[in-house]
């Protein structure tokens, strides 16, 4: 018998939605008016993401709800289409909807961590080798700066954000929250995309939030945010603001690598077109004195994201 047929939906109308960059695929069924979303994963283990919506479901957080589950397929509640990207159309909502946003973490980061990998000092910093390995070499620049530059980013890491005592959840950001208004309090940000959660630093959602690849925010969005977060949880400006610039030149460092990645290697060329903007992310991040030490690293071995540099990245030479 079929996974559906199991669970009820074999004669379920089917309509593909949207994926992400992963190998992952979504299709939305529809069946006596009820809908579900099923979820294909050849490459990943759902049941860790299963095993996480029900630890945050339980938090009293929105993730969306397991139907049913077999190996690489789960059969999830539909949260609806009202990714707060789309539906941020002006400043008060925007504002409104990224208070939603903030308002789930806080409550998230009151609950100790599940057992999940660490994200350390260690383990973070290395992973920015993506964008050596992949946005510099792509670009066709040296990456003889790269350990030098891991080994500074270990240092600011570890001075700056050596906490693992919170769930992460990693991919935090516009496009993978929705807006469930019939909800209340920190239930009204609908969860997507954790399934690669870390236990990591309370400052390393925030800053996946209010620096988003994809979209800019509004004047004084970013500022509100950081404001909510320091007045719900009471931490001091000062350490939060340094981890933030730390975890967020991390974050941004090794999504250059990423999007590179996925234009050579999975033959997505228009996440290149984000490359300016996680740029500019980048750039406003190692302005922090926290990060002077991996900025005198980095400055002069990566190549900004010129026309050429983009055009090269986005057309790769075919691999032999």
């Amino acid at each position: 018998m079929s996974f559906l047929a199991a669970a009820g939906w074999e004669a379920a109308q089917a309509a593909p939605l949207a994926g992400d960059a992963s190998a992952r695929r979504y299709t939305r069924l529809t069946l006596n008016g009820r809908t579900a979303i099923l979820m294909d994963d050849p490459d990943g283990d759902v049941h860790v993401f299963a095993r996480l919506a029900r630890q945050l479901c339980a938090l009293g957080l929105s993730a969306p709800r397991i139907l049913a589950e077999a190996p690489g397929q789960l059969l999830l509640e539909d949260l609806g289409d009202a990714l707060i990207a789309r539906i941020a159309t002006d400043a008060d909502t925007e504002r409104r909807l990224y208070g939603a946003a903030v308002d789930a973490l806080v409550e998230l980061h009151r609950h100790p961590a599940p057992p999940l990998p660490k994200a350390t000092p260690d383990r973070l910093a290395a992973m920015t080798d993506l964008a050596f390995d992949c946005y510099a070499a792509g670009a066709g620049a040296p990456i003889g700066a790269k350990a030098a530059v891991i080994a500074a980013f270990t240092e600011a890491l570890t001075a700056h954000a050596p906490e693992t005592d919170v769930m992460v959840l990693r991919d935090y950001h516009a496009e993978n929250i929705l807006w469930l208004p019939h909800r209340h309090g920190p239930a009204r940000a609908g969860l997507l995309d954790f399934q690669d959660a870390l236990a990591g630093h309370r400052a390393y959602d925030l800053v996946s939030l209010i620096e988003d690849a994809r979209r800019d925010l509004r004047p004084g969005i970013a500022n509100a945010a950081i404001r909510q977060y320091l007045d719900a949880t009471g931490l001091a400006e000062g350490p939060l603001t340094a981890a933030l610039a730390v975890l967020g030149a991390q974050r941004n460092l090794r999504i250059l690598g990423v999007f590179a990645r996925l234009a050579a290697t999975r033959g997505k060329p228009g996440y290149i077109d984000l490359i300016p903007r996680v740029w500019a992310h980048l750039q406003a991040d190692l302005r922090h004195p926290a990060l002077a030490p991996v900025a005198r690293q980095l400055g002069p071995a990566l190549p900004a994201p010129t026309a050429t540099v983009l055009d090269r990245l986005k057309h790769p030479c075919p691999m032999r």
